[in-house]
């Protein structure tokens, strides 16, 4: 019988277990239940795909996205092994030939969406399945979308306890890269996991480079920023349906391939462009949140945010969407004290309790003050998540070190300003009154007779909105959208103003608005080696033979490019150059399938070379 090492090795192609995967894996297949934390890149599939082909019968696994159940079975069938899915895409027809597959043992897994599984029908098949002793497992992927008071809740994940209420012997795993402390002990309560093993592998993703900018002119700061990325494939956030529309019809104006993505289009046209954005180099997708979770293509190069995300859970899940490959990736955030207003609004015109709302109010607090923050931005991440780490050198706090300043008495004027124009105005007016600076459209206020009046005048505008977004994020204000936006002092705002505590700010950086000429990098961009720039010219000249070839064989059989081979594969094989379908099997990546699939084509290509 096969070890899990014997799998690993000639089945995925790898020589090497990644951190806990083993341990993970091990626990299953003796029988046991598990809660895996393991972030987006770091192996998850993997700990339930290879018991799953250890294990007697039919692994179950519950995902909640089509696309990517797609993803997954055909990066499956290419490796030979046993995959199908059942989801509202399949017709009737196919549907029954995989049911009948399943009842003659002829698939290791099965991917199901949460709404097909819990069918009285479906229900009934697995029944008879565990009857004979053909149920292998339960994965129960992305689990983070069993939590109420999360970025992605699905309902019908409330429903899969009653899973383990029907197959108490059968081991169930539950996967997801994201969850803070409350939505693990969520995921544990509602899926009936209390028993399980918890894993957690560490949250951090060190090839990934984190910036934060001050919203300025926002659509030139993009550029700036996707001017190191030509040619690349990436994801631009926005908040609302329209700003994507406006965006991606925007980047094809400046020369960037970009397709919208949002709940508000038609499902054959989502479907369309997530379908191009798998299958193509170069593409940028600009979505709102409906548009990621899952997305499994490995060469993301960059995410970036126009707007201000959820919650810090919700941030490092979309930028975790860069980067899977293991190659440098770079996650960018915009935002202003705009953004706070829309996001609190919207948590406060909710119809949400109001527990639920204080909740997120306070995850919304903890991701200003990761972007508020002169540290680390890897380590207020990963202590936001219970983990401990070292400043990274890889973010904009550690390659460009913000300078902090007491910014006590400054504080002290913008609070004294918010409580005596009558907390009633947002950040606009009393930057007109903190600077002397009279508005014909706010005259009738007549705030000119006040103490505050121009007692600021020594600080421009633009460092006093620095100075309110950090009150704000700091707790000392809090932005009343019941009151159209304006501030009012906290509670934790009497002592700073009393004189009887201190507060350091962060001193804004000087802008960086210069426009990068179209094919270079602008020089505020962070620099990364271009994926091949190792290479020598023999080995770079073999390589983009390699990916031509995986192209014209992913276009036949109607797949991503990266489910036959990815980049790093294909690097691999470049540079080692393999001269025997056994010396081939040792790249990282490939196995006995894809020698025997592919091994003459690349041999071929190696020897012409």
């Amino acid at each position: 019988m096969p070890t899990a090492h014997d799998i690993l090795q000639h089945v995925f192609g790898y020589p090497a277990f990644r951190g806990r995967q083993e341990e993970i894996i091990g626990h299953i297949v003796a029988g046991g239940d598990a809660l895996v934390l393991m972030p987006t890149g770091g192996g998850k599939s993997l700990c339930f795909q290879i018991p799953a082909l250890l294990r007697r019968g039919v692994a179950i696994v519950v995902s909640p996205l089509i696309a990517l159940m797609q993803d997954q079975v055909d990066m499956l069938t290419q490796l030979g092994v046993r995959a199908a899915l059942l989801n509202s895409t399949v017709d009737r027809d196919v549907a029954r030939a995989t049911e009948q597959q399943l009842f003659a043992d002829e698939l290791d897994l099965l991917y199901v969406a949460p709404e097909r599984l819990m069918t009285d029908r479906f229900l009934a098949l697995l029944d008879g399945l565990a009857e004979g002793g053909r149920l292998a497992l339960f994965a129960i992927d992305e689990a983070h979308c069993v939590s109420q008071w999360g970025h992605d809740f699905r309902p019908e994940y409330l429903q899969l306890s009653a899973i383990h209420q029907r197959h108490p012997n059968v081991p169930r795993i539950a996967l997801t890269a994201t969850a803070d402390e409350a939505t693990q002990k969520e995921m544990i309560e509602r899926l009936g996991l209390a028993k399980a093993r918890v894993f957690i592998s560490s949250f951090d993703r060190p090839n990934i480079r984190y910036s934060v900018v001050e919203k300025e002119q926002p659509r030139r700061q993009l550029l700036d920023f996707l001017a190191s990325h030509q040619g690349e494939s990436g994801i631009v956030y926005c908040l609302s349906r329209k700003k994507v529309e406006e965006t991606a019809q925007w980047l094809n104006t400046q020369g960037y391939a970009a397709l919208p993505y949002h709940a508000g289009l038609e499902a054959a046209t989502r479907s369309a462009h997530q379908r191009r954005f798998l299958r193509e180099d170069g593409l940028i997708m600009v979505a709102t949140i409906a548009f990621g979770m899952g997305v499994d293509k490995p060469d993301v190069r960059f995410v970036a945010h126009l707007d201000l995300p959820k919650s810090l859970e919700a941030y490092y899940q979309e930028t975790g969407r860069a980067g899977r490959d293991g190659e440098p990736a770079e996650a960018w955030m915009a935002y202003g004290l705009q953004d706070v207003a829309l996001q609190r609004a919207r948590i406060e015109e909710s119809t949400a309790s109001e527990e639920q709302k204080r909740l997120e109010n306070q995850k919304l607090s903890a991701l200003l003050g990761y972007a508020e923050s002169a540290r680390c931005r890897r380590v207020v991440l990963l202590n936001y998540f219970g983990e401990e780490s070292q400043p990274c050198m890889n973010c904009d706090a550690c390659l460009n070190p913000p300078q902090s300043w007491d910014g006590t008495v400054a504080a002290q004027k913008a609070l004294s300003t918010v409580f005596r124009t009558g907390q009633r105005f947002g950040v606009h007016h009393l930057i007109d009154v903190l600077i002397g600076k009279e508005n014909p459209k706010t005259r009738d206020y007549a705030h000119q007779h006040l103490s505050t009046w121009g007692i600021g005048a020594d600080i421009a505008a633009s460092d006093w909105r620095s100075i309110f977004r950090q009150l704000v994020a700091a707790g000392f204000l809090h932005v009343d959208m019941a009151a159209y936006g304006a501030l009012k002092l906290t509670a934790a705002a009497r002592p700073l103003l009393k004189g009887e505590q201190q507060i350091e700010l962060r001193r804004r950086p000087a802008p960086t608005l210069a426009r990068a000429k179209k094919g270079k990098r602008a020089e505020e961009s962070p620099r990364f080696a271009d994926f091949t720039a190792d290479l020598d010219p023999a080995a770079q000249a073999l390589f983009e033979r390699l990916r031509q070839w995986r192209l014209e064989a992913a276009r036949e059989q109607g797949v991503p490019a990266y489910v036959i081979f990815d980049n790093k594969t294909l690097k691999a094989i470049a540079v080692h150059k393999p001269q025997t379908a056994d010396e081939l099997l040792a790249i990282h990546g490939v196995g006995d399938a894809k020698r025997n699939r592919y091994g003459k084509d690349i041999l071929a290509l190696i020897a012409a070379s």
